[in-house]
């Protein structure tokens, strides 16, 4: 049965198909019709999460001075007009709702028809509302944020009882520079409202979304180029300019690099960074010049920390005696780390592609992100085999539960370990 055909003629029937699925799902029964995959994954790792479906729970509200904090610090400000403009038009004459959250689910902007925003009220939908999947279930806002693609939420796939006569829409924003998750952009409303159409329409406009920000991005790297230029012309050895954030806009007697990984909090001095060595920092309008100095410089020990514990977020950290940074991990760099963490005295490429692949030839995509990785860890990384540093304390943060463990990675050294956790789980004497 094709129940987003269904839900189009008649929403509800097709409702009430969804309401048999999911009692028979929570009872541990065998539905006559399954739930579709990205729901059914969703409930397993709502159920794992301790999300009861018969009570609806709601987090505090963020105050409003919090609100106005995360709005002003978010990117995604910088596109509310062409969310705005794609789709609340339809959406107010759908008895639709617009909802934008940041990558933390709290909802910070919401607009369209004003009976529909006075029923999300009775749901809990509101402003510094807290939409994350393991908090409220099943929903438009979290789970595309879990799974990183846009997704449809009708009626009782709605892992709560009280939201399913909802129907949400939602899809990720992710920052075009380096696919960091930015937030998602949600359309929802009552559940004769759906349409099997909402789920490209919202997709498309949030790839409208990303496409600004690369021009926002693009435009600001120009600006800071052409005060750069002057600057770079007068300066001997090697030099960079970067924005705030550690993007390259110019370099000078040394190779292109796309983007250098800063502390935290950067102030003017001398400064230790993995891919520059020593250096000066200087401020410049709108970024940093970065100098490198000519001297060797040993940052001294080193801590290096994976953190992999997050469902959709992986980040690695370094802390130094010149400071800390931290980096969000792509799916393949936070398998490539993971597998040099798991095996410190080294890999070469072939065994990293064995390990990623399943096939040693594929030598060339192993040495190409290597590459990308050593632009932001820099000498941290030795080569030849590929490992950490000798000297440096690799930690690695995992999941409670080893199919947590990169869920959408492939890579059979990964579904190994994920394995051999699952063994060891189900060998622990009870207590």
């Amino acid at each position: 049965m094709n129940l987003v055909r269904l839900a189009a003629r008649d929403a509800v029937q097709a409702a009430r198909v969804l309401s048999e699925v999911r009692e028979a799902a929570l009872a541990g029964r065998r539905a006559r019709i399954a739930p579709r995959p990205v729901i059914e994954q969703s409930w397993d790792r709502v159920l794992r999460s301790g999300v009861d479906p018969e009570r609806d729970v709601r987090s505090g509200l963020l105050p409003s001075d919090e609100v106005r904090r995360r709005r002003e610090e978010s990117p995604l400000r910088q596109v509310l007009p062409v969310l705005r403009e794609g789709l609340l038009s339809v959406a107010d004459v759908a008895q639709h709702i617009m909802v934008v959250a940041d990558a933390d689910g709290r909802v910070l902007w919401r607009e369209g028809a004003s009976p529909v925003l006075r029923k999300a009220d009775g749901l809990g939908f509101e402003i510094g509302a807290d939409w994350r999947e393991d908090v409220v279930g099943t929903n438009g806002v979290g789970t595309p944020a879990v799974v990183r693609r846009p997704v449809q939420v009708f009626a009782a796939e709605h892992f709560v009882r009280s939201h399913t006569s909802w129907t949400c829409t939602g899809a990720p924003i992710t920052d075009p520079r380096d696919g960091r998750l930015l937030g998602v952009v949600d359309v929802s409303g009552p559940l004769e409202t759906m349409h099997p159409a909402t789920l490209a329409w919202v997709d498309s406009v949030a790839k409208l979304a990303e496409a600004r920000l690369r021009e926002l991005h693009l435009a600001s790297l120009e600006r800071l180029r052409a005060v750069a230029a002057p600057v770079l012309a007068r300066l001997p050895g090697r030099a960079v300019v970067v924005d705030r954030d550690g993007w390259a806009a110019a370099v000078t007697g040394m190779p292109y690099v796309r983007r250098v990984a800063l502390p935290k909090s950067l102030a003017p001095g001398h400064r230790w960074l993995p891919s520059l060595g020593a250096c000066t920092v200087e401020p410049l309008a709108g970024g940093w010049l970065l100098r490198a100095e000519d001297r060797p410089a040993a940052p001294g020990a080193c801590r290096i920390v994976l953190d992999l514990a997050g469902r959709d977020r992986r980040t690695v950290t370094v802390t130094s005696s010149s400071g800390s940074w931290s980096r969000e991990l792509s799916p393949r760099h936070a398998e490539l780390l993971f597998l040099l963490a798991e095996y410190r005295a080294g890999r070469g490429a072939a065994q990293l592609a064995e390990d990623l692949f399943g096939d040693a030839s594929r030598t060339v995509t192993v040495r190409a992100e290597i590459s990308r990785i050593r632009q932001y860890l820099g000498e941290l990384l030795r080569h030849r085999p590929y490992r950490f540093r000798e000297d440096a304390e690799v930690d690695v943060v995992l999941p409670d539960h080893p199919s947590d463990l990169l869920p959408q990675s492939t890579a059979p050294a990964v579904a190994r370990k994920r394995n051999a956790g699952h063994e060891a789980r189900s060998e622990r004497p009870p207590v």
